[in-house]
């Protein structure tokens, strides 16, 4: 975990042609992240690799309403420069913008080589999450983010463009802690329809938080 004001580094190694594998760390050391970054739509990413080792999940408490194969939606979600996004994003691309280490114009104006603005990388889940969740979790439990990633298919997005969105369980599994889901969220320009973007979002929930968890499960 990171708090404002928390010195971070962060490094890619090239490890093929299309390629690199990324990581960040605090000043002592201390890991923070760990994935890929790819450049083209076959090479395996760090998650694809991950959902691989995946096994049966066994019995589940708190994820067990969900299904592999479960689907929802459509919904059509957009952000734009100046509106905060939601509860859980009680922000906007301005104020993002204001924030982040290396802002880039095309993220504001038109002076892009798709004249119009192109919404940051690390707000293209906001983009998806700010409609909120689709499928049953048992609670009240206590929940975070465990991997997430974006591959764009015929990208950019596009600041203030409607989307609609359509999700898809992928995969569960638990830790010794933790109960989760992957859902992957699939991104559809409104007007043209075409399909410009997968989300996949790993989500967890400690089991220690759902006081119908099972004593003798944790």
């Amino acid at each position: 975990m990171v708090v404002e004001g928390e010195g971070v580094t962060a490094r890619a190694t090239r490890t093929g042609p299309d390629r690199a594998d990324i990581s960040a760390a605090k000043a002592d050391g201390s890991p923070v992240l760990a994935g890929s970054v790819t450049a083209a739509p076959d090479v395996p990413t760090a998650l694809d690799e991950r959902r691989a080792q995946l096994g049966d999940p066994g019995e589940l408490f708190i994820v067990d309403q969900m299904s592999v194969g479960d689907r929802s939606g459509p919904v059509t979600s957009s952000v734009d420069l100046g509106t905060p996004n939601g509860d859980l994003y009680p922000f906007s691309i301005e104020q993002k913008l204001d924030a982040i280490t290396e802002p880039s114009d095309w993220y504001r104006t038109e002076a892009n080589p798709w004249g119009r603005p192109i919404l940051p990388m690390e707000m293209v889940s906001v983009l998806t999450q700010k409609v909120g969740a689709d499928f049953p979790v048992r609670g009240p439990s206590v929940g975070l983010f465990l991997d997430l990633e974006v591959k764009l298919v015929a990208g950019p997005i596009f600041v203030g463009q409607e989307y609609v969105l359509e999700r898809e369980v992928v995969a569960l599994g638990q830790s010794r802690r933790t109960e989760s889901s992957w859902v992957r969220t699939d991104v559809t320009d409104a007007e043209s329809g075409d399909l410009v973007a997968h989300v996949l979002l790993h989500s967890g929930v400690f089991k220690e938080s759902y006081a119908g968890y099972p004593t003798d499960r944790l």
